[in-house]
């Protein structure tokens, strides 16, 4: 979208010196009308480290033991570079025509409708938003199954190892979305940089936990073999099955390195100088060094530790039973962080709703009305349509939670179709767009290669998934789910 040189300097002015006559930097409103933003590269790296680093850190043991040492490092880095270089061409599209003092978008989907267009615009916003609220129900059962982990640590350690200490997770998830409810009542994104703060603290913790009981194990000699090559095909399995083991592995570590459905999100909140695509791409960089660092720990201690027969998950896998109370604590740190990186990825979803119904109702006061209330010295205010739509989705989430406790193996489906086009196809059309790069150069047929290379690793990965879930569907029963 190409604006004139007239266009540019008046933008650039009200910039300068913001909507009330005084300096943006001074004022209480930014460029665009709306509260100075006051996130940091810090604010932004913690949120992406919040996004990024899950509980599913601990399981990427088991994807390294699928693919052995040489794929497995090589192929956890490959895809670290590739969210990193996609993300900072992302990071340049937050503003449409000039990076300084161009428009605002403040979403993906209005970077993608801003740079390629209505058709594309829709089909992301049901690609985004579909894969957001299923990561949320992803969130629910892996929290449910961390504090179900804790009650089993507790019952094997007063009835010993033997006892089959089986629980609903049911309860739990229940418990987990009343929190939600009362957590998502936050007005929007920027203030939730103390929790996603929290959040990625208590990330480190768990993590290292894991990599502290997995060094012990491999120093006190106890640690399992390993090969080049990973798991090999097993007596009960075929050479189709190793496959499928492979890409799912795979397209494992390629989601954990993902995170631009909730970039551009994140770039919003913060300050207008300087210039938010260059600290957001620093933010990137300290975002996915960090987690790559602690990626690459965990898997190879984990592999180490426990050889091609490593767990799903080693804290919940009960591969460690001694000490009790480290364990507990690891899995207090897991529960913890999902409840902040459940908010971090619910914000857009809750702010694309609210949007389009404050726009389709403006003068509605169940939609713009705040209502003040007082907790303690602290005044905070209420909005009805903030109420009911966040605790109805939280509630929704719950249920399907609930109701299907295989969801995982469709979070790895959602996954494997939303990696292609939300990590590399919108943020590579997006930067041809805006550079104008011609068809045949390069520059093009590189990017178009990193294309498909992706989709090919989707759509491996997506097999992979399916597998899964026809095993998934034969032995979950709705509701009845015990750990």
């Amino acid at each position: 979208m190409q604006i004139s040189v007239l266009d540019q300097e008046i933008q650039h002015e009200i910039c300068e010196t913001g909507l009330d006559g005084d300096k943006a930097g001074d004022g209480e409103f930014d460029d665009d009308g709306k509260p100075r933003r006051t996130g940091t590269v810090w604010t932004a790296s913690a949120h992406i480290i919040t996004a990024v680093i899950g509980s599913g850190v601990l399981s990427l043991s088991w994807a390294m033991a699928q693919l052995g040492w040489i794929a497995g490092v090589g192929t956890l880095l490959l895809f670290s570079c590739i969210a990193y270089y996609t993300s900072s061409l992302l990071a340049d599209c937050y503003r449409s025509s000039n990076s300084n003092y161009g428009k605002r978008n403040y979403s993906y989907m209005e970077a993608v409708k801003t740079n390629l267009g209505g058709i594309k615009y829709n089909a992301c916003g049901f690609l985004q938003y579909t894969f957001l609220s299923g990561m949320l129900v992803g969130y629910t059962i892996t929290a449910s199954i961390s504090m179900v982990a804790i009650r089993k640590s507790n019952c094997f350690r007063k009835n010993g190892h033997e006892d089959p200490c089986e629980f609903s997770n049911n309860p739990y998830m229940i418990a987990l979305g009343i929190v939600e409810i009362f957590v998502s009542q936050i007005p929007n994104f920027h203030k939730l940089s103390w929790l996603s703060i929290i959040a990625a603290i208590m990330s480190f913790g768990y993590a290292f936990t894991g990599m502290g009981l997995a060094f012990a194990k491999i120093i006190s000699g106890n640690g399992a073999r390993t090969t080049l090559p990973g798991v090999g095909v097993r007596i009960d399995s075929t050479v189709a099955d190793r496959v499928l083991r492979m890409f799912t592995a795979a397209g494992n570590m390629a989601f954990a390195c993902a995170y631009s459905s909730i970039l551009i999100e994140i770039q919003d909140t913060l300050k207008s100088s300087p210039p938010e695509n260059k600290e957001m791409k620093k933010a990137n960089m300290i975002g996915m060094f960090t987690s790559t660092t602690l990626y690459l720990l965990c898997c190879c201690l984990g592999y180490a530790a426990f050889g091609n027969h490593a767990p799903g998950n080693m804290l919940t896998g009960f591969v460690f039973y001694e000490p009790f109370w480290v364990v507990d604590l690891a899995n207090v740190f897991i529960v913890v962080h999902l409840v902040g990186a459940y908010q971090v990825v619910a914000q857009p979803v809750f702010k694309v709703v609210e949007s389009w119904i404050s726009s389709r109702w403006p003068e509605s006061s169940f939609v713009t009305e705040e209502y003040p209330i007082s907790i303690s010295s602290k005044r905070l205010g209420v909005n009805l349509l903030r109420l009911t739509w966040r605790t109805l989705f939280v509630v929704v989430a719950t249920l399907v939670a609930m109701a299907l406790p295989f969801f995982n193996d469709i979070i790895a489906l959602l996954g494997a179709i939303g990696y292609w086009p939300m990590t590399v196809y919108f943020p590579v059309e997006m930067h041809i767009a805006q550079k104008k790069i011609k068809q045949g150069t390069i520059r093009w047929l590189g990017l178009q290669l990193l294309n498909l290379v992706c989709l090919l690793v989707s759509l491996a990965a997506a097999a992979g998934a399916i597998q899964g879930l026809s095993h998934a569907f034969q032995t979950a029963k709705p509701f009845k789910f015990k750990y």
